[in-house]
């Protein structure tokens, strides 16, 4: 994603759409078409209301969309705290012209400490000293009715689905729920589709119920459609049917190496050194400045709206073996929560980022198969499990001395 990237480095961008002579407004895209593209756990914060940005989460975007770790070459700025309270200016959605990839705008002003909220360090933890109670209500409300909720359906393309000789397999419950209803009078029976993607371009398609067994399948139009844009096994394509009852739809691409980037992006050194300049300046300043969020490259969201980070600070308290439970996305657009262990509380760069709460959980899953979660979360991300889970001790935690005779039986009481 070539855009934001490079824009990264500013500390102000000019919006995509000017007003001016000769320039013709680009038409915005369709918030429900986006927020399916991002995936079921993006949630923006609304434009007005307070959040916390966090620089370090920022870096570590730059890093995972270059597939390269933080340079440790990179140098620090003293005077840009971990963790930056500001006012949400504005949020703009984009989609990248060549690739789709969604990404989001969003103008930060710091505020200062003399204002209505103010974050302070505090014996090594922060603390929220002063806050309007205005400020937060609005940020809990956004957090709550921003995300719209919009019926869609997702698939993993298969080989098949991306042959130029054969068309798109549709699951039957989504093509009933997504698609107008087929007339079974007809022999076969089939109907033309006409969807829009984020970019406005109209892509029509036959839908056809044929076989056996009988199955829906997109065929006529299919093929271009993948051919435009440059689809494979293992990339997702999803329909929706939004507010005005038009059929959507969007891609999302599989995680794959970079083969052959442009000439002008910029290194990861330097997107780095300029995210962090950028930041250091409008907080040395109280000066607006921009930040881009790519939610399928980002690990995490570096800017938390206030109610949901105030709320994750000072309603739990974190300690050693507390059990938690944690939602994260699956194939075809679903949502599964983990269990797991919180196994250490540490600073993940303790050098540069002293004190801060970026991911500075260490975490422990109890199942086998949760090898590709991360090993740090941060508190925000989690769902603390106050009362007993299980009736049996956490698996990370267990004593590994034998019992002693006259003590309980080992076996857990269901």
């Amino acid at each position: 994603m070539k855009t934001p990237a490079n824009a990264a480095c500013a500390s102000s961008v000019t919006a995509a759409s000017n007003s001016g002579e000769g320039v013709v407004e680009k038409k915005m895209i369709n918030s429900e078409l986006w927020h399916a593209c991002a995936g079921p756990l993006v949630n923006l914060p609304a434009a007005g209301t307070h959040v916390v940005y966090f620089p370090q989460g920022h870096s570590e975007q730059v890093a995972a969309s270059m597939k390269k770790d933080v340079d440790g070459q990179i140098p620090n700025y003293p005077n840009l705290p971990s963790k930056l309270l500001c006012l949400l200016h504005n949020v703009t959605l984009h989609a990248d012209p060549e690739t789709d990839e969604v990404y989001a705008q969003m103008t930060l002003l710091p505020v200062l400490s003399n204002m209505h909220c103010a974050l302070r360090v505090l014996s090594n933890q922060t603390k929220l000293l002063e806050f309007d109670k205005d400020a937060l209500l609005r940020s809990d409300i956004g957090l709550k009715s921003n995300k719209p909720q919009t019926e869609f359906f997702c698939k993993t393309l298969t080989a098949s689905d991306t042959s130029t000789h054969g068309g798109f397999s549709v699951p039957r419950r989504a093509a009933e729920k997504i698609f107008p209803p087929l007339d079974f009078s007809m022999q076969p029976p089939a109907q033309e589709l006409v969807a829009r993607d984020l970019h406005d371009n109209v892509w029509t398609f036959r839908h056809i119920y044929r076989g056996q067994p009988k199955r829906h399948l997109l065929t006529t139009g299919w093929s271009l459609f993948v051919s435009g844009k440059r689809l494979f096994a293992g990339d997702s394509v999803l329909f929706i049917r939004d507010e005005k009852q038009q059929l959507l739809l969007g891609i999302r691409r599989a995680n794959r190496q970079p083969t052959n980037l442009s000439s002008s992006v910029l290194s990861s050194d330097s997107m780095h050194i300029g995210i962090l300049a950028a930041a250091a300046h409008a907080a040395a300043n109280n000066s607006p400045f921009t930040v881009f969020y790519n939610p399928r490259a980002s690990p995490s969201e570096f800017v938390v709206p206030l109610a949901k980070y105030y709320k994750a600070v000072y309603s739990n308290q974190i300690s050693l073996g507390m059990r938690f439970r944690m939602m994260f996305e699956t194939e075809e657009s679903g949502t599964r929560r983990y269990m797991g262990t919180i196994t250490g509380i540490s600073d993940l760069d303790p050098v540069r980022w002293n004190n801060s709460q970026w991911r500075n959980l260490q975490v422990g899953w109890d199942e086998s198969t949760a090898g590709e979660r991360r090993n740090r979360v941060s508190i925000w991300e989690i769902e603390p499990v106050t009362a007993p889970f299980f009736l049996c001790p956490p698996p990370f935690f267990r004593s590994k001395h034998p019992r002693q005779p006259g003590m309980p039986g080992t076996r857990c009481a269901i």
